[in-house]
């Protein structure tokens, strides 16, 4: 046992938010907070907790959840959630580190011993993706996604679908399985055609078909196609996910780590999916230290399917951008694929080793990732 001793957070390019805690004996663990484009909100609820957390015992993790959670009056969403889930990461890898033993021990145990992942192509406006997806499958990936649209209007012209199809059927043609993003982009009567359109391609999931806020259109989708539909990184609890499993609207649950609370949270939401029959499929386009926790809940969790990685995703190179998922661990064949597998962290806490050094000197000058946009050729909003 220890008490908290310190509570540090490092904004990193190209858009993470780390989180460090140190217990009075000098023990550490980390974990992270990246909320993509609102890295301040983030880092100012941060500050709050330092104040009220430094002082409480290190290894009473469901304790400092409930009350960060309970304890706010105003509870849950992502900004909150997102700070606890960096805190809660840390103190599980520090409590681990401290015990001398891989995370997923502390959670029963392993239930396989590798991981099936999948990783990006095409960008935020796709294009290119047969070369891309050939890259991949020379990275050792057997699955990919990529958006599946670019901005779409309310309802637009069903010419503007077409390229969505064709980019399905060239990737398939190329034995790869692909998951294609809706990314909430799309409204109902344009995510009704495309859903429709694809299913002879047999995607491997279709993601977010429309923003998780309308239940009731994913209800109906749900009817209306074979495809199956994936969701998840915009619910922050098992609150939220709740009206989903009850309406039997999904079929694969896609929680983020570093948002809806972290491991103390997922693996809860990760139970209440399991007794639905639906899957879990982690969302992970972040950083090493929330990719490590993914990886340690899917080294535990039956109803694990595959997990996404984040490697050299656009957001990560656009720009010449230098930083990626390798950039702050130390071992840079952690996350070496196989096969489309990845090999089961078998290192004490998360399973990586973050250079410390390398993190402070970077957080030293990291400006914040701004939110994105897309406005339509005639000026108005549309969802990114």
């Amino acid at each position: 046992m220890g008490k908290i001793k310190t509570i540090e957070y490092f904004r990193v390019l190209p858009r993470w938010l780390f989180v460090k805690i140190t217990d009075e004996h000098g023990n550490h663990g980390w974990g992270e907070a990246t909320l993509e484009g609102h890295s301040q909100a983030v880092e100012g609820c941060l500050d709050a907790m330092i104040q009220r957390f430094v002082g409480y015992e290190a290894d009473n993790i469901e304790l400092l959840w409930q009350t960060a959670h309970r304890h706010s009056f105003y509870r849950g969403g992502p900004v909150l959630m997102s700070a606890l889930a960096g805190v809660d990461i840390a103190l599980w890898d520090l409590l681990s580190r401290r015990l001398s033993l891989p995370l997923h021990v502390l959670l029963g145990g392993a239930v396989r011993h590798k991981i099936k992942v999948y990783s990006w192509i095409g960008g935020d406006r796709p294009r290119d993706v047969e070369a891309a997806a050939k890259e991949r499958y020379a990275q050792g990936f057997r699955a990919v996604k990529m958006n599946a649209t670019e901005d779409v209007d309310w309802l637009d012209s069903p010419k503007a679908l077409e390229t969505s199809v064709e980019r399905c059927r060239i990737v398939k043609a190329l034995g790869m399985d692909v998951g294609l993003d809706f990314h909430g982009r799309l409204h109902k009567p344009m995510a009704k055609q495309l859903a429709k359109a694809l299913e002879p391609h047999r995607p491997l999931f279709i993601e977010e078909p429309l923003l998780s806020e309308h239940y009731e259109g994913i209800k109906q989708l749900s009817g209306l196609t074979t495809i199956p539909i994936a969701l998840g990184e915009r619910l922050y609890s098992r609150w939220d996910v709740k009206r989903f499993l009850h309406d039997t609207s999904i079929d694969v649950l896609q929680p983020d780590i570093s948002h809806c609370g972290g491991i103390s949270e997922i693996r809860r939401i990760a139970s209440m999916a399991e007794a639905y029959d639906v899957a879990l499929a982690p969302h992970c386009p972040l950083g090493p230290i929330a990719l490590a926790a993914c990886m340690q809940i899917a080294m535990c969790t039956p109803n694990f399917t595959i997990q996404e990685m984040g490697l050299t995703i656009h957001y990560n190179t656009e720009g010449g951008g230098e930083y990626d998922i390798k950039n702050y661990i130390v071992d840079k064949g952690t996350w070496d694929v196989t096969d489309g597998y990845v090999e089961g962290l078998k290192g004490v806490g998360l399973g990586i080793e973050i250079d410390e050094e390398e993190v402070r000197r970077v957080a030293k000058t990291a400006n914040a990732w701004p939110p994105k946009g897309f406005v339509g050729p005639d000026g108005s909003i549309r969802e990114w």
